[in-house]
């Protein structure tokens, strides 16, 4: 297993090699998602989803795989967590074509509310790593990180409730809500990643509170009694 100075170096190595990515995938993920909480469309509905895709398999393979290999020790956990990544990369990549999931920002309410602060959390992943001591290279950064990216995601997933990829959803469920309080704060002082149980505690109870039967024509119940009372 590692030490939390070793998980700690290794994150820095991986940071440093990859500058400048970190920056662009960090800023493509605040304008999409400003972009869909203003205005939800094809269009964002779409870029949304490839940016998923392409996030995904970044960590999958680049960061599981390749240059943060040795993250999770010599148990080879790594490779189960890249596959992991990949293949809600790929769920992402055919909902493209399937185009079951709509993302859009809820109307109002607590539900809206709660959505858009955690979003904002998530972004301030690399403020509170600034705010920790840690180094530019060590900053913690949605789209190229898994945690920050698998809270992200969750996110973007609730705002598709109940027509959602259950598979991707729990999936990224496993990752965000039982590491936080049992790996990530204890051993390494990943104190940033309470915001990912936080925000995997919030779409833990959406989902449950949204699991819907659809019908063919792809209509949740919950929606079809709302169009018989119009």
């Amino acid at each position: 297993m590692n030490t939390a100075q070793n998980w700690w170096s290794i994150i820095d190595a991986y940071g440093a090699h990859i500058w400048p990515a970190q920056i662009i995938f960090y800023i493509v993920a605040i304008l999409l998602t400003g972009w869909l909480f203003f205005k939800s469309g094809q269009a964002q509905n779409r870029l949304i989803k490839m940016y998923f895709s392409i996030a995904f398999a970044w960590n999958g393979v680049v960061f599981f795989m390749v240059l943060a290999k040795d993250i999770t020790g010599d148990n080879h956990g790594n490779y189960l967590f890249g596959f992991i990544f990949i293949i809600v990369s790929v769920l992402f990549a055919v909902d493209l074509f399937r185009q079951k999931m709509q993302f859009s920002l809820p109307v109002a309410g607590i539900r809206k509310t709660a959505t858009m602060v955690l979003a904002l959390l998530v972004f301030c992943y690399p403020l509170f790593g600034i705010a920790f001591g840690h180094k530019i290279t060590s900053l913690i950064v949605p789209g190229t990180f898994p945690c920050p990216t698998t809270a992200l995601g969750l996110l973007m997933l609730t705002t598709a409730l109940p027509r959602v990829d259950k598979i991707a959803y729990i999936l990224l469920l496993f990752w965000a809500i039982p590491f936080p309080p049992f790996i990530q704060l204890p051993k390494y002082g990943v104190y940033e990643d309470t915001i990912m149980f936080i925000a995997g505690i919030f779409s833990l109870i959406m989902l449950l509170r949204h699991w819907k039967i659809e019908d063919p024509s792809g209509n949740s119940v919950e929606r079809k009694e709302r169009l018989r009372s119009v």
